[in-house]
């Protein structure tokens, strides 16, 4: 079983790597981590890379992800008010234990395939409402 879980994270993420979508390395147990901020390097850290990630996954595929980066973790340093923003812009596919096949992670591929090849055209988001805390919970955004 544990063998099998962990084949399909390595699985994804060599497709996404034989596509040239950069993950971490290696490949989690339960998860593949996408550098969003590399994919979508023309859009700021403040206009949110992987939070586009994310919505152009879904308006692709209806496959959802989760930002982890500057929506999760961006914030003003109160010494000298300046933003401060997180090493990467992640994506993360949690892929849960028995429920996809290799034909629904090969079609996760395909899409951010597709993603890929139009990314020049992607645009960043901003926020429309922010709570202070956990923000990536409840925050909205429209697009840049």
């Amino acid at each position: 079983y544990l063998a099998y879980r962990i084949g399909q994270t390595a699985y994804l993420t060599s497709k996404l790597n034989d596509l040239d979508i950069p993950t971490i390395q290696p490949a989690g147990g339960h998860g593949v981590y996408i550098n969003a901020g590399a994919i979508f390097p023309h859009i700021p850290q403040g206009e949110f890379p992987a939070q586009a990630l994310c919505v152009e996954l879904y308006r692709e595929g209806a496959v959802r992800g989760v930002e982890i980066g500057s929506v999760m973790f961006a914030h003003i340093d109160p010494e000298d008010e300046q933003w401060r923003y997180p090493a990467l812009e992640l994506l993360r596919l949690a892929i849960p234990r028995r429920t996809y096949t290799q034909s629904h992670l090969d079609y996760v591929a395909d899409c951010f395939a597709a993603i890929k090849s139009r990314a020049e055209s992607v645009r960043g988001y901003k926020f429309t409402y922010a709570p202070e805390l956990l923000r990536h919970f409840t925050a909205r955004f429209e697009p840049l």
